[in-house]
């Protein structure tokens, strides 16, 4: 066994044991020496997988159940920066609630392990004890305001539904494993190739793991959980749940359906396109309804997630397969752009928030550009991007995966470009209500002083930044992203 492979995942275990050992020490209400301890913590874990991302080579261990090549390291490392970005725009906001615990953090690392485990995984029983460890975390996490009733029936729902959707997944890779008769990935790729399958048993396994892979995506039918987890969620968990799990969710599809699936990608990518249209079509329709900015925001992510789903759609064309590797990489963009985009806004959401009130109707925000120009400006910046309009990197996301979608020139796709880009102008719609009540809409009452840390404002500051800048030189982190999928796909 090659253990020296899992040294990230090992490191992430053993801090996660002593940040909860730590924090029985610390005295102060913020909890400075847990905070720090989980930030180095993560930031080693980020720095082991920069690491091995640069050697830029793929190894397997664990009698091959483990492989770690360029794109797990890539998203890992995402994910890492997306947990230490969540921890620091939480860590006020949870103080103020006297929600502050070592649970917290503890849990967080737990969860980034998860996911760091998902995006190794080469064999089914490892995907799915990733994805259990992720989600039990979540779990925990959302009912962590166990005094308040919506939190809690929050929690309950995305319990119940979690743990159907895992039965799902559980379910289809079981079916998979007995028509093909291995767990491991790469053989169940060769053995859907030399056809010692069983098809009949191994083409309903994959509706069963495409059902649990949608509901874990939050996409068009499994998406039930979405608004009510986003709404009843604290503000930190609702960031923590909308960004890093997303790019696990990826790993595991890219994994599954790509890796080992490969030779059913027209059965998939159907049901992907399905998916997809349905995502585009209920997040905008449902979004123009909503006066909860975090309810909004949910069905925002339902027709963002439509997107990518999109872009999966076309890697297979008339059994062709030059497009796989763009069609692939322009979702990863996609998620990762998206992912940079819900980290600003929900951390802008919850740097308006204060003690007693919760800023999380779209009315809350009216008068936003007189207490505070630069932050109005830098929801600003969010909001268009999620919107698609230029030039935030929002809109190189979507260009992205359109182009994608025309340069198969096939007419199925050049007309879900069409509907992608009508329903992203009705999306526009909602997108820009909350910049007119930000900018010129009257403040309700008496206005409250913003005050936030320091680091959390030159945070907001940097991911703004980094929203409005990574769209005209976005080339670097495409190429990133093609490089990861090619190095994947050729392994």
């Amino acid at each position: 066994m090659n253990w020296s492979i899992l040294t990230p995942e090992i490191w992430l275990l053993l801090a996660g044991c002593v940040v909860l050992l730590a924090d029985l020490f610390a005295q102060d209400r913020e909890r400075r020496i847990t905070f720090w301890l989980t930030q180095i913590s993560i930031l080693v874990f980020a720095g082991l997988h920069l690491q091995r991302f640069a050697a830029g080579e793929t190894a397997y261990g664990m009698n091959g159940m483990v492989v770690t090549d360029p794109m797990g390291h890539l998203l890992a490392l995402f994910a890492a920066i997306s947990m230490l970005m969540t921890l620091v725009y939480a860590q006020p906001t949870l103080a103020s609630r006297d929600m502050l615990k070592g649970e917290f953090h503890m849990l967080a690392l737990f969860v980034l392990l998860g996911i760091s485990v998902m995006c190794s995984a080469n064999n089914f029983l490892i995907v799915y004890l990733g994805l259990e460890l992720m989600s039990l975390s979540l779990y925990a996490l959302v009912a962590m305001r166990r005094d308040h009733a919506v939190s809690t029936e929050a929690a309950m729902k995305y319990f119940v539904l979690g743990a159907l959707a895992s039965g799902f997944l559980l379910y289809g890779l079981s079916m998979m494993y007995g028509a093909t008769g291995t767990l491991e990935i790469p053989k169940v790729f060769e053995a859907i190739a030399t056809g010692r399958i069983n098809q009949e048993v191994l083409v309903l396994g994959l509706v069963f793991v495409v059902a649990g892979l949608g509901f874990k995506l939050g996409a068009v039918p499994f998406h039930m959980w979405v608004p009510d987890v986003y709404q009843g969620a604290p503000t930190a968990v609702t960031l923590m749940i909308g960004s890093a799990p997303k790019f696990a969710a990826f790993a595991i599809t890219i994994r599954l359906l790509v890796e080992g699936l490969y030779a059913l990608a027209v059965d998939w990518q159907q049901m992907f396109i399905v998916m997809a249209v349905g995502s585009i079509i209920v997040g905008n329709v449902a979004a123009i309804a909503q006066t909860n900015l975090k309810r909004m925001l949910a069905y925002s992510t339902i027709a963002q997630i439509g997107f990518v789903v999109l872009g999966l759609s076309a890697g297979v064309v008339s059994g062709n397969t030059l497009s796989a590797a763009n069609a692939y990489s322009s979702a990863m963009f996609y998620i990762v752009t998206y992912v940079l985009t819900t980290l600003g806004t929900f951390g802008l959401i919850m740097m308006l928030s204060r003690q007693g009130f919760e800023s999380e109707e779209i009315s809350d925000l009216a008068g936003l550009a007189r207490r505070s120009p630069w932050m109005a400006g830098a929801m600003t910046v969010f909001v268009f991007s999620l919107a698609g309009i230029p030039p935030m990197v929002g809109f190189f996301a979507k260009l992205s995966v359109l182009q994608a979608l025309v340069t198969t020139a096939q007419p199925l796709y050049l007309g879900l470009a069409i509907f992608a880009v009508l329903f992203s102008l009705i999306g526009a719609f909602y997108y820009l209500r909350i910049v007119k009540t930000m900018w010129f809409d009257a403040p309700v009452g008496e206005p409250a002083a913003i005050s936030q840390p320091q680091g959390a404002l030159a945070l907001l500051a940097c991911n703004g930044l980094a929203v409005l800048l990574l769209g005209p030189f976005s080339g670097g982190l495409m190429a990133l992203c093609r490089d990861a999928i090619q190095a994947s796909l050729a392994s």
